[in-house]
C-alpha cells in the first residue's frame, strides 16, 4: 500500500510487536465456519494491515483467498487450515496486490499455486517490500514476494471438487487488479478490499467511479454472506453504506474543486461528518485526491503522488501516522 515515496510521507505508528505504540495488544485472528467447507480467516479489529482471509475445501483440495501482512500471521492461518482437517492448500487467490493480502505468499509456494489478475501480479512486482517502506518497525518476518503465477483478465472459474469458485474481475475499484472471490452455490462472496466493514473505504490507487461500479457487480451477484477484506462478517446490507460514502465523497469533490479548494481543505472542513462511525476516518483525503483525479479526466488507476495522499492522511489524523497493527 505505497512504495518509498509514500514511506517518506509517514512513518510507523507501531512497535516491533506489532501492536499499537499507545494501544492494547491486537486480539488474535479467528475462523468462522460459513458453509460446509467454507471458512472465513477474520483479523480483527480491522484496521491498517488487519485484513481477513479465508479458504474453501472439499476433504482432497484446499484453496486459500489471500494470506496476511506478517509470517507469522499467514503461518498461524496455514496452522489454522490444518487444524480444520482440510489437506494443504493447493491453490492461494489474492484478491488485490497490497502487502496485507499478499505478503504471506511465500509461506503457502511453491507447493500452492498463486492466482490474481493480471494487474494484481504486475502491481506486486512494482511495490516491492511495501508494507517494509510505510511501516519498517513491524517485525514482518520472512517476507519472500511472491506474485500471482497464474493471471487472468476478465473471469476465471475454479472447482474445489463439487464447490464452484467464481474469479471476477470488477474494473478498476479498489487497484487495478481486484478480484472478486464468489462462490454462487453457497451465496458466499470474499470481496477484498471492495468492501471495509467498519472502515472507511480506500480508493487512492484505485477509482471511486470504479469503486461505484464494483459495488453494483457486488449487488448482482444477491449473495446471501459477504466476508470482507476488513472487518467482520456481514451482509449484503453492507453494500448500501458504502456507496452513500463514495457519493459523498463524490459530493465533496465536486464543490470543493468548483471552489478552489485542495483536498485537504475540504476534508478539514468536512470531517467524518456523516460517517464518524468508519475507522480510519483520514483516509477521506486520500480519496478525495483520487476523485480531484478523476474530475480532471485522469484514467482509473492512473499513478497519484503518494507524498501528497499519505502526508494529507497524517496531517488529517492530527499529525499522527497511521498504525499498522499486524
Amino acid at each position: 500500500m505505497g512504495d518509498d515515496a509514500a514511506a517518506r510521507a509517514t512513518t510507523a505508528g507501531t512497535t516491533s510487536a506489532g501492536t499499537a505504540a499507545s494501544g492494547p495488544p491486537v486480539p488474535e485472528p479467528y475462523l468462522t465456519e460459513l458453509a460446509a467447507g467454507v471458512q472465513a480467516f477474520i483479523q480483527p479489529d480491522g484496521g491498517w494491515c488487519l485484513n481477513n482471509a479465508g479458504f474453501v475445501t472439499d476433504g482432497d483440495a484446499t484453496l486459500v483467498v489471500d494470506t496476511a501482512a506478517t509470517e507469522r500471521r499467514a503461518r498461524l492461518l496455514r496452522r489454522r487450515i490444518a487444524e480444520s482437517g482440510a489437506p494443504a492448500p493447493r491453490t492461494v487467490v489474492n484478491t488485490h496486490h497490497h502487502g496485507d493480502h499478499t505478503y504471506g505468499n511465500g509461506v503457502f509456494a511453491p507447493e500452492a499455486t498463486i492466482i490474481g489478475h493480471t494487474a494484481c501480479r504486475r502491481e506486486l512486482l512494482a511495490a516491492g517490500h511495501q508494507l517494509h517502506a510505510m511501516w519498517p518497525q513491524v517485525e514482518y518476518g520472512d517476507i519472500r514476494l511472491t506474485p500471482p503465477e497464474l493471471t487472468y483478465t476478465d473471469e476465471l472459474t475454479l472447482h474445489i471438487g463439487d464447490i464452484k469458485v467464481r474469479l471476477i474481475h470488477p474494473g478498476v475499484a479498489h487497484t487495478t487488479g481486484d478480484t472478486i472471490v464468489w462462490l454462487p452455490r453457497q451465496r458466499i462472496v470474499f470481496t477484498g478490499d471492495l468492501v471495509f466493514h467498519g472502515g472507511t473505504p480506500f480508493v487512492f490507487m484505485g477509482s471511486l467511479s470504479g469503486s461505484l461500479r464494483a459495488i453494483e457487480v457486488l449487488r448482482s451477484l444477491d449473495a446471501v454472506t459477504v466476508v470482507p477484506g476488513h472487518g467482520p462478517v456481514t451482509g449484503p446490507e453492507v453494500y448500501d453504506g458504502i456507496e452513500r460514502y463514495l457519493r459523498h465523497v463524490v459530493r465533496l469533490a465536486q464543490e470543493g474543486r468548483a471552489a478552489g479548494r485542495t483536498p485537504l481543505e475540504v476534508a478539514q472542513e468536512a470531517g467524518p461528518g456523516p460517517f464518524a462511525e468508519l475507522a480510519e476516518s483520514e483516509r477521506l483525503v486520500a480519496n478525495l485526491h483520487r476523485a480531484y483525479a478523476e474530475l480532471d479526466g485522469a484514467a482509473p488507476g492512473a499513478p497519484l503522488d503518494p507524498v501528497a495522499g499519505f502526508g494529507d492522511m497524517t496531517v488529517l489524523n492530527g499529525g499522527v501516522p497511521m498504525a499498522c497493527h499486524a
